[in-house]
């Protein structure tokens, strides 16, 4: 009796967060759906994911939160790599682009948020596993990476940039009300096979080549393959602010970011537990 008032319960809080009448998140046919739309596509949107009393909550802590924001706008090529002096300064892989959203980190995420709540799911990490192919998921072994939220004020951007990952997963908590657009170009390289894919690139950069746009609305979750597709977010146009939470897991456990990297992304170093 017991353990099936915890499983009522346990239902009734996902339930709570998640839109399930929509994004079925245990039904093995949703799952293959999104499954095969993010092969296709490289992309899987899911509108509408969160129910609407739990994205108000997220939009509340996201207001509350952006005080203790760090930004720290700096430029960057599209690899994340550093320049290469045998190529000229031309080269796209000398070119630099700019990013200037902010961020905060994990360890000022309320633990009973929603973002959280939904970040350590049972069963929507079990989703997220059969929809990236993946054997499991696992939180960063530092205490600030696992959950983030971004922020994007009048003319900051993230610039055009490859994954490292094979996978991101982000939720939409706030668009901006003009710019902050995300754009993407699928399979421009393949990073295993070591084709940068310089050409295609800078085509892109230049503006001969047109990428495709994704435009998330209050509550929409994204699934994206941004290892071997150039992607970035378009300078916001308005004194509204672009407000994104990011869901970063592993596929192998023990992962933390390196010191250099989050004192160049969150301004500090955090605790690897």
């Amino acid at each position: 009796m017991i353990k099936g008032i915890e499983q009522e319960l346990y239902e009734m809080s996902i339930d709570r967060i998640v839109n399930t009448d929509i994004h079925k998140l245990s039904d093995a046919s949703w799952r293959r759906e999104k499954r095969e739309e993010l092969r296709a596509n490289g992309a899987s949107a899911m509108i509408g994911f969160l129910r609407a009393e739990a994205l108000a909550e997220l939009q509340k802590e996201a207001e509350e939160g952006f005080d203790a924001a760090y930004f720290n706008p700096q430029t960057h090529n599209i690899y994340l790599t550093r320049p290469d002096p045998d190529l000229p300064a031309s080269h796209i892989r000398n070119k630099e682009v700019t990013s200037s959203k902010g961020c905060i980190c994990d360890d000022v995420i309320a633990a009973h948020s929603p973002l959280k709540q939904l970040y350590h799911d049972p069963l929507f990490k079990a989703a997220l596993c059969d929809i990236l192919e993946e054997d499991a998921l696992y939180p960063y072994a530092d205490n600030l990476s696992s959950v983030n939220i971004h922020y994007a004020r009048k003319g900051e951007e993230l610039g055009w940039h490859f994954d490292n990952s094979s996978f991101a997963v982000t939720l939409m908590i706030q668009p901006a009300a003009s710019g902050g657009t995300f754009e993407y170009v699928r399979d421009v390289r393949n990073a295993d096979a070591g084709d940068m894919g310089f050409a295609a690139c800078d085509e892109i950069l230049s503006g001969k080549r047109r990428p495709e746009e994704l435009k998330m609305q209050p509550g929409d979750l994204l699934l994206f393959r941004g290892r071997n597709s150039l992607h970035r977010v378009t300078p916001v146009k308005d004194d509204s602010m672009r407000q994104l939470a990011v869901l970063a897991y592993n596929n192998t456990p023990g992962i933390s970011l390196s010191e250099h990297a989050m004192k160049t992304f969150y301004g500090r170093i955090g605790i690897v537990q």
